[in-house]
């Protein structure tokens, strides 16, 4: 049975951790609401562009664009995003595991070598790079800053490269972040872009909590099963019957298209980065209760024994005065 001084050593130990934990649970809930609103004014124009695709799509059905050509598979580009530090739960696990199985897939069909990887986070680089898989740059800083612009230049770089036959697919690896309590694990197809599928994509999103308790989860969960119930579902209303293309269809696909690559690209950032926050909170308040538990049964423990001490000195001294 460990000692007095040696259960108060762990007791101060698990406190130390504890304070460490709930202030890196604190920090995590701070950037999830700045990425939750990065993502909320990200939308207005993701809305905006899709009701302009999906009005001129429906309006003109013998649209076509170099970018939804699809051809056989030889080359293949994996963008996967990740984190650049740890603590975070299965995130970097599930996505490096999700990498894997696609690097598999694809090298029974393909080989290794027309395998590239376009790592967004210091974890899948390290981890590509160790699988001996050739890796296009590295773009950890991504990770913990993201901004558009250099999400353009990756778009626009893999768009060159599928256009000029360099690659011939281009899958996306990220977690879709649906709320502060669930994210899901993703692999999409970035080129050829599928315009249908990629309009249809799951929108669901709540960006307006950071508490991710099975309580509200629960909430969330019954408040999307009464929509359903009552048949609460967007429609997006034509913007216009009778569309006039200038200067040409081809023309305005050209312009339209990059852009929703792009914004696929960036909007995968955003997913990602807010689910690695939402992923370490979840984490660090997990680590935080474990220590709570942990904390009370040492105290429990040490009461026990500074009570079976007292007990026992007591016990001595009675002995002695009944010998004396």
């Amino acid at each position: 049975m460990p000692s007095l001084k040696e259960i108060k050593g762990r007791i101060a130990s698990v406190n130390s951790t504890r304070k460490i934990t709930s202030a890196m649970k604190m920090v995590a809930s701070s950037k999830l609401h700045h990425a939750q609103v990065a993502i909320q004014n990200m939308l207005p124009y993701e809305t905006l562009l899709e009701h302009i695709l999906k009005s001129f799509l429906a309006a003109e059905a013998d649209s076509q664009t170099p970018f939804d050509q699809v051809r056989p598979v030889q080359r293949v580009a994996l963008v996967v995003f990740s984190s650049n530090s740890s603590l975070c739960g299965g995130f970097n696990a599930n996505t490096i595991k999700m990498m894997t199985q696609a690097v598999d897939e694809y090298a029974q069909q393909i080989g290794r070598e027309n395998i590239e990887i376009y790592p967004i986070g210091r974890k899948v680089y390290e981890k590509a790079n160790k699988m001996g898989l050739k890796t296009m740059g590295e773009y950890s800083s991504l990770a913990d800053k993201p901004n558009a612009h250099d999400c353009i230049e990756i778009a626009r770089e893999l768009g060159m490269k599928f256009l000029e036959g360099e690659i011939d697919k281009v899958e996306l690896i990220y977690h879709h972040f649906k709320s502060a309590g669930s994210q899901v694990l993703t692999r999409k197809t970035f080129l050829p872009i599928d315009i249908e599928e990629e309009l249809e994509r799951d929108h669901e999103r709540d960006l307006t909590s950071v508490i991710a308790t099975k309580e509200s989860q629960e909430y969330l969960k019954k408040r999307g099963e009464k929509k359903e119930a009552r048949g609460e579902k967007e429609e997006v209303k034509p913007l216009n019957d009778n569309f006039i293309v200038e200067p040409d269809m081809d023309t305005v696909l050209s312009q339209l298209v990059p852009k929703l690559a792009h914004l696929m690209l960036y909007t995968a950032l955003l997913d990602s980065n807010a689910s690695e926050h939402a992923a370490r909170m979840v984490a660090m308040q997990t680590a935080t209760d474990n220590a709570d538990e942990l904390l009370r049964e040492l105290n429990l423990q040490y009461n026990k024994s500074r009570q079976q001490a007292i007990t026992s000195e007591l016990l001595d001294i009675v002995g002695g005065t009944v010998n004396n």
